[in-house]
């Protein structure tokens, strides 16, 4: 086996190994174009010679905003990093400021885009980045060079030696990129990660892998920006798994039945979504299919791994996964049998029902910080248990502080921030980095979060409470899209709840209730208001008396990543979401 050190050390292992006719695959108009190992390689290579002659040099900074997971996105990031440059990805769909501060921040002398709309945000900004020296687009963009003029200017061999020579200077503790985290507070941080540390997290989560080698399919649709979705790119490449990226969120559904993926990678909002549409699918059914298909669901509902539940129970499952389980694998490509999932808790009724369909998920658990995976499930050996984001990897030490924070040492921890030692230094400390994540280690060795230490907060009567636990109580209702909890130093915990509207839409429908058209009207019409009512009535019984949702107030806005109110991993941006609704915030407390 060949050795891997540095990132750009996983196709040239590939080639070796696996050698694919279809290493990674993006859709073009109608076709499906695939770039074998070779090709990738060989582009990389050219991207590389191009750069040189463009006069770049180690330490360089190179950025990639991409709307979209691409082959030219592994291409250029290969041709960078393996002549001792950094990549700098940045998130398609933050502001121009953003954009503006990023590139400024870093330095960055070129960057590759994807489109024109990207184009477009980026020029805006252009003149205000003076290291920016050129940028290059992926599609046809008016107005903007094409990354193929790269590969012209690539395409003389003469200095490929110098590419060789570059290569052979990147140590494994090297730079390799910077990666900004999209804080739900003030300026992004620039995480520097190593090639060790993406490296290391790629190999110790590699055995924890439960697929074949080289025969596997997988769908890739998460930001790639983002190091979740980037790290198992690199550990699908180790692994011989052909990537196909596909097209959009809107387009998965068909995306999945062309591709039949084996894994991919999710985060919770899509699986409630991919679920809420099954459970709406059900309903619809009539007479002895829809007893059927609640009586699967309930079963599922009650799932545990290794056959904890009984002879009796997994005889009921196997007709549950024959009669009706079988069709959601079939909605789902037919060949899925690995979901990886990040990002967020998952709620444990999703991870009960979508193994009881015989679609496992992994959950796991890391940061950015820390490239990310700090721990993961695993169906084999019994290193699978709901509830918990699995076993911390092999190589990495996680220890839990006095006041109940997760700890984390090893080699995936990150170099520190760019440009900011005060910031390192608040999180790094004897080599331990602290990932303001409260958690606890049970008997078996299975890690579980229990809630972010700077979202948890105290009422006014000096209670604590852990706002992520009640908002999984709450997604559990389908009416409910999004919520936030709030109410530090006040005298009672309420919440801002964005309904899920078509959900609504249907519910009224079925009962004939006329609540309005529009969202505004929705969201203040009295039935609605009262139904409600009746999910946090609900969900507050699971709560102790100081924790429970004493008020709360509908949104009429659909809360999203472009509007502000999420991060692009889909976490709440609460200090924003807070500003937001000043007034409703008023109008529950009376402050």
């Amino acid at each position: 086996m060949s050795t891997v050190t540095r990132l750009f050390d996983f196709p040239y292992h590939q080639l070796e190994k696996y050698n694919l006719s279809d290493a990674l695959v993006t859709k073009y108009g109608n076709d499906w174009i695939k770039t074998p190992t070779k090709e990738y390689l060989e582009k990389a290579n050219t991207i590389s010679r191009a750069l040189l002659r463009l006069g770049v040099q180690k330490n360089d900074k190179i950025a990639i905003i991409s709307s979209n997971n691409r082959t030219e996105w592994h291409i250029c990031d290969i041709g960078v990093l393996q002549i001792g440059a950094q990549n700098v990805p940045i998130y398609p769909t933050i502001s121009s400021e953003d954009y503006e501060y990023i590139l400024n921040h870093s330095g960055s002398s070129y960057c590759f885009v994807s489109d024109q709309e990207v184009f477009d945000k980026l020029n805006a900004i252009k003149n205000n980045v003076p290291s920016l020296k050129e940028i290059y687009a992926f599609n046809e963009v008016s107005g903007c060079k094409n990354w193929t003029e790269l590969l012209d200017l690539g395409k003389d061999e003469s200095n490929q030696d110098v590419v060789e020579d570059r290569k052979n200077s990147v140590v494994t503790t090297d730079l390799a990129t910077i990666i900004y985290t999209s804080g739900t507070t003030g300026r992004p941080k620039g995480v520097m990660l190593s090639h060790q540390n993406i490296v290391s997290d790629v190999l110790l989560s590699s055995p924890r892998v439960p697929l074949d080698s080289g025969n596997v399919v997988a769908l890739s649709f998460l930001p790639i920006c983002h190091i979740f979705e980037r790290m198992l790119l690199y550990l699908y490449q180790y692994h011989g798994i052909s990537v196909y990226f596909a097209e959009s969120i809107d387009k998965m559904s068909d995306n999945l039945k062309e591709v039949k993926p084996h894994v991919m990678t999710v985060v919770p909002r899509l699986l409630e979504k991919v679920y809420d549409k099954i459970y709406t699918k059900g309903a619809e059914l009539t007479g002895i299919k829809k007893k059927l298909f609640f009586w699967a669901l309930d079963l599922g509902m009650e799932y545990q791994p290794y056959g904890q539940n009984g002879f009796w129970y997994e005889f009921k499952l196997k007709i549950a996964r024959k009669l009706i389980f079988s069709k959601w694998q079939e909605g789902l490509g037919g060949r899925l049998e690995l979901l990886v999932c990040g990002s967020a808790a998952l709620q444990t009724r999703l991870s009960k029902v979508f193994c009881a369909a015989n679609i496992p998920v992994m959950e796991g658990y890391g940061l950015t910080e820390t490239s990310p995976v700090i721990s993961v499930n695993d169906m084999r050996n019994r290193g699978f248990k709901i509830g918990t984001v699995g076993k911390v990897l092999d190589g990495v030490e996680v220890k839990i502080a006095e006041d109940g924070e997760i700890l984390c040492k090893g080699p995936n921890v990150m170099i520190g921030y760019y440009k900011d030692k005060e910031k390192t230094k608040e999180v790094l400390e004897n080599g331990y980095f602290h990932t303001g994540d409260i958690g606890e280690v049970d008997h078996e060795g299975f890690l579980k979060i229990t809630d972010r230490k700077k979202e948890m907060f105290k009422t006014s009567g000096g209670k604590y409470v852990a706002p992520q636990i009640l908002e999984n109580a709450f997604k559990q209702s389908r009416f409910i899209e999004q919520i936030m909890v709030i109410g530090e130093g006040e005298k009672m915990p309420a919440a801002f709840i964005q309904p899920n509207f078509e959900f609504v839409k249907d519910w009224a429908n079925r009962k004939n209730i006329n609540i309005g058209s529009t969202n505004e009207e929705i969201v203040t019409n009295e039935n609605v208001i009262q139904r409600f009512q009746e999910e946090i009535d609900h969900a507050n019984e699971k709560f102790g008396n100081w924790e429970k949702v004493k008020r709360f107030e509908l949104t009429p806005d659909v809360w999203s990543t472009d509007s502000g109110h999420l991060t692009p991993t889909m976490k709440l941006k609460r200090k924003i979401i807070i500003e937001k609704y000043k007034d409703l915030y008023q109008k529950i407390y009376g402050n």
